[in-house]
């Protein structure tokens, strides 16, 4: 009779049905699957026990290649042990999540491109389109390597047929451009809140600042709080991004970028506590955001991401050509900043806006006055 092993994974309780056969004491054949349900592997034990059973069944089980046994996420583990570029945050947290997946515990060779789409499938029921292609991009450098690396048996052709018939079946989609922008009225409802919140919790992450550097600046969340003063070069209105965001490297990318006078002065009324600039966390700022904006009844399609899209539309609408609007937002392609040239010169959508005088007021001038 095959037995059923309860393990507690991330994502709850996985089932192993585990079937182990004796002749004279000694063990001659043993196979195992996991499922996320108990009667899932009742029901897979019933059925492989009847097929074993029946004449010759259990003969070609003993005689059939046991292949390799080593599963998808000894593979996972073996990348992250070896590989010397750090994987970025994104990458690491996607593979450690991968790992909570039933097909992470699967054998190398029995991953198949029926398994990889029932996958896919899996990941779409709780996540974005897009979101499910970053998972497989992330996927494919483990099955892109493991075979020529470490001899893990997974079937990097497998998986590319597997991906293109998610994508024809709309499980994977690329990521929708950002076009959402702020309007200035959303803008004023943001300031307000987060001066008023800061009025009684001093402590709180600056927002009020933080918001108007974005736009000023076209920097992503993750690189506004890892800003250095010590890259701050005030004379030459410029810094240094490091690690900037980049599809083939990120380690190591560090670019100067221009910084427009909006931006400066925000950084120089900024206080030196830190060696950081801003020194709050990505998940302090991003949550500080996300709950402001749905308190306030602000739109859902507006994520923090809206404010460069915003400061970068904002450098063409203020007659900047593209390597002028690159020096500022970083950009090495000037390709990927065609898709702004459709914008036309018409001025400067925050000329004399109120919240620039404030973001740059001086730190110690505001702790005072609370």
């Amino acid at each position: 009779m095959g037995t059923i092993i309860e393990r507690k994974r991330a994502k709850g309780i996985r089932y192993t049905g585990q079937i182990r056969i004796k002749r004279d004491g000694a063990v001659v054949h043993s196979e195992a699957e996991t499922f996320s349900k108990r009667d899932k592997a009742e029901t897979w034990i019933k059925n492989r026990e009847k097929e074993l059973g029946k004449p010759g069944g259990l003969e070609a089980a003993i005689k059939a290649p046991k292949g390799d046994n080593h599963t998808l996420k000894d593979a996972i583990d073996k990348f992250l042990e070896q590989t010397e570029k750090e994987p970025g945050k994104t990458k690491a947290q996607v593979l450690r999540t991968i790992k909570t997946y039933d097909i992470a515990d699967k054998a190398c060779d029995l991953i198949t491109v029926q398994v990889l789409v029932a996958f896919g499938k899996e990941l779409r029921a709780e996540r974005g389109p897009s979101t499910v292609g970053t998972y497989f991009s992330h996927l494919s450098k483990i099955f892109q390597l493991a075979s020529p690396a470490w001899g893990y048996p997974l079937d990097f052709a497998a998986f590319e047929q597997a991906r293109a018939v998610l994508m024809e079946l709309g499980t994977i989609q690329k990521s929708k451009r950002r076009e959402r922008r702020p309007t200035l009225e959303e803008l004023d409802k943001l300031q307000e809140h987060f001066i008023s919140q800061r009025e009684w919790a001093p402590d709180a992450v600056p927002m009020d600042r933080i918001i108007p550097f974005a736009i000023a600046s076209t920097r992503r969340q993750e690189e506004i709080v890892t800003l250095l003063w010590k890259d701050f070069d005030e004379e030459g209105s410029r810094i240094l991004v490091r690690d900037m965001k980049d599809p083939k490297e990120k380690k190591g990318n560090d670019i100067w970028v221009e910084l427009l006078p909006e931006a400066i002065a925000i950084i120089k009324a900024m206080p030196k506590i830190s060696d950081r600039i801003f020194p709050y966390t990505t998940d302090a700022v991003g949550a500080a955001f996300t709950r402001t904006r749905r308190l306030l009844d602000i739109g859902e399609d507006l994520k923090f991401h809206c404010l460069r899209h915003d400061g970068i539309s904002r450098l063409f609408e203020m007659g900047r050509t593209i390597p002028q609007a690159a020096s500022v937002s970083g950009h090495k392609s000037w390709q990927s900043l065609q898709r702004y040239t459709h914008l036309r010169q018409t001025g400067d959508k925050y000329e004399n806006w109120k919240w620039w005088a404030h973001a740059a007021r001086p730190w110690d001038e505001e702790r005072k006055a609370a």
